[in-house]
């Protein structure tokens, strides 16, 4: 078994490392826009080429033919790189650029549940050059104020800004809506949501439909959930596959969603949806909410699931491209996991760690490190890159103790990093439970 796994960062090291636990043996072929050292180590062979420069990566996988490709970073995949793997016959653990737009355009995945009748989205409306003049008054008048403003393509998951967060007048929200329009085409307007966030990713093929653990993200670079934004500072997941402040019935819409949405994808555009799809959900006072959805494994969402897998990927895999994706070819330990991301102790402001050497400590099995923007020196000591660089995994039984035995890791590295200890604490769970219990009442 020969696989193509074209990935990036700390997402790919836990793709690759659980296409390698595959009692089938496979051999793994990297392709990579820098070394990661971790990818590097599990495949049999590795390429460095830029994932968007598709002649590039068709000649490599045209060498070493691989049996199925993973398509692992969302600009690939939105930009077709699984239609152009099927041009040369391969296919792909990803889906098509069609069905991508669910990922790469806000406003075709408001306007798809709008048109089959999924009641998940906020009151919202998508603006062009035509009516850009109508968004302050739609701002204050529809939206009274409380309102996101969504870059409608592909911005490395910066492209949104929310009332009193990043921006705090309509006139800031308008003077940003138009930006995007001059930029992308159409920006996406909709009404704030309050609530508590959490991720459902599903495996899926056509309208066959797997979950994974929930999981809740923490986005801010600071404890407290403080500072700017960022790719995800980490991210935790219970024992029982959902989330303490989740009721079963929050659990169950989400799943129906992901289940109404992928049949509306193949309703619409004519084809099955194949790979992985990621709600990002939020708990409201009216249900549960849709705030957006991804076409590929989050991260560090993808740190949680995949240590847990506990079948063989490589099935799960073909299941899905070969649309024989079922229930019991999906199991998952029944563990609890936190991941706390290490990153230079000037991130995200600046990137001036960068190239400084860090240590990390021995860590047992019942914990995982993915390794994210990292590079080597010859002497085979870690470096810094500008970004989130170790993932730390814990696994427990409870949450407390996942928790536990990712603090103690963290603790232990050495070098001029930071973290954030706060995540999958009691502390941080308890107020998501406070919140939510305020709202439903």
């Amino acid at each position: 078994m020969r696989i193509l796994l074209t990935s990036l960062a700390a997402r790919g090291h836990a793709i690759a490392d659980a296409l390698a636990r595959s009692p089938q043996q496979p051999e793994i072929i990297s392709i990579t826009p820098s070394v990661n050292p971790a990818i590097r180590g599990l495949a049999s062979q590795s390429y460095q080429a830029d994932l968007m420069d598709f002649d590039s990566v068709l000649e490599i996988a045209k060498k070493v033919q691989p049996d199925f490709a993973f398509v692992a970073p969302d600009d690939p995949i939105g930009a077709g790189l699984t239609d152009a793997l099927e041009t040369i016959g391969i296919a792909s653990v990803s889906p098509k650029k069609q069905l991508a737009q669910i990922e790469a355009s806000k406003g075709f995945t408001r306007d798809l549940l709008e048109e089959h009748g999924i009641d998940a989205s906020p009151k919202y409306r998508v603006f062009t050059q035509e009516d850009a003049g109508e968004i302050s008054d739609y701002l204050e008048q529809e939206l009274e104020g409380n309102y996101v403003v969504k870059y409608d393509a592909l911005k490395g998951g910066k492209g949104v800004k929310v009332s009193d967060e990043h921006v705090h007048s309509v006139q800031e929200g308008a003077a940003y809506a138009v930006e995007c329009i001059e930029e992308c085409g159409q920006v996406v307007v909709e009404q704030k949501l309050v609530g508590v966030e959490f991720s459902l990713i599903s495996f899926v093929s056509g309208t066959q439909v797997v979950d994974t653990p929930a999981v809740q993200d923490h986005k801010r670079a600071f404890e407290g959930d403080t500072g700017p934004n960022t790719g995800g500072m980490g991210t935790y997941s219970d024992a029982n596959h959902s989330l303490p402040f989740l009721s079963d019935a929050d659990l169950a819409r989400a799943k129906e969603l992901n289940r109404l949405t992928a049949k509306a994808l193949k309703e619409t555009c004519g084809e099955d949806y194949k790979g992985i799809l990621y709600g990002g959900f939020i708990v409201t006072a009216d249900g549960v909410k849709l705030i957006e959805y991804n076409a590929r494994f989050g991260d560090p969402e993808a740190l949680n699931i995949l240590p847990l897998l506990s079948s063989d990927f490589i099935d799960v895999c073909q299941g899905i491209i070969h649309g024989e994706l079922t229930e019991d070819m999906v199991t998952f330990d029944r563990k609890a996991t936190v991941c706390k991301y290490i990153t230079p102790d000037c991130y995200p402001e600046s990137k001036d760690r960068k190239g400084q050497a860090f240590s990390l400590p021995e860590v047992g099995s019942n914990a995982r490190l993915y390794y994210g923007d990292v590079s080597e020196a010859p002497d085979g000591s870690l470096l810094l890159g500008g970004s989130r660089s170790i993932g730390v995994v814990g696994i427990g039984d409870t949450i407390e103790e996942a928790q536990s035995i990712a603090q103690t890791i963290c603790e232990g590295v050495e070098g001029p990093v930071r973290f954030r200890s706060d995540i999958g604490t009691q502390s941080v769970i308890d107020k998501r439970t406070e919140l939510l219990a305020s709202l439903r009442s």
